[in-house]
């Protein structure tokens, strides 16, 4: 599907102070961005934010990057950002912005390991990804064994992946391609809203509800070296 593109996204991303510019020169300095000690995770392809932006919410001890390819899903992204704010400061009479623990980042994941330093990031999502379904194109699918090499490059030893798609056939390709990586997979299901272990805690993105309508089974996979 082509995406629509929206003219004033730059301009909007450029100044919003939750989207951050020239990200190369923050690698190794993520926690000072934050201004705090706490382990940072990303969301490569995070959408319209509806994950990412729950989790910063349920988890304050932490710290959330969003990375997104394309400024004008971006875009959404930081607009459901204020939107929400605007609503919990009128709940509040005017008090202190809800989400300091969250940044977004415009940019192609494949350069992660010049934003990132090694063992810099404590988690990584991958959230209903591109499944890019023409052969020639696997290298660009975001669990192929040339990902999880940049992954490697940023991830704290202990830090693990966490992958979740409707895609029967690219869930299959990830399962094979972190075992080729060299990753182990800890847990996996091919259905996870059916998997009461797998599915505690479970935020569901825009298009898990969207699938899950549907009918259609979410697989999810957890790995780690």
């Amino acid at each position: 599907m082509r995406l629509r593109n929206i003219p004033r996204a730059e301009g909007v991303l450029e100044a919003h102070d939750k989207v951050i510019k020239n990200e190369k020169e923050h690698k190794g300095q993520w926690k000072a961005v934050f201004g705090n000690e706490h382990p940072v995770y990303i969301e490569i392809g995070m959408g319209k934010g509806q994950f990412l932006t729950e989790m910063a919410a349920r988890h304050p001890e932490r710290n959330y990057i969003g990375i997104e390819r394309y400024s004008s899903v971006l875009l959404r992204a930081v607009e459901r950002l204020d939107k929400l704010e605007e609503e919990k400061k009128s709940e509040q009479e005017g008090g202190a912005r809800l989400l300091e623990n969250i940044r977004f980042i415009c940019m192609d994941a494949a350069e992660i390991g010049e934003v990132f330093e090694k063992g810099e990031v404590k988690g990584i999502y991958l959230n209903f990804s591109d499944p890019w379904p023409k052969k020639r194109h696997a290298r660009r699918r975001l669990t192929s064994k040339e990902f999880f090499a940049r992954y490697d490059q940023v991830l704290a030893p202990e830090g693990q992946v966490e992958f979740k798609t409707d895609n029967q056939d690219l869930f299959q390709f990830s399962l094979e391609q972190a075992d080729e990586a060299g990753w182990r997979v800890l847990m996996s299901t091919w259905d996870l809203h059916a998997d009461p272990a797998m599915n505690q805690g479970n935020v569901m993105t825009e298009y898990e509800k969207k699938f899950s309508a549907k009918g259609n089974p979410i697989c999810k996979m957890i790995a780690g070296r």
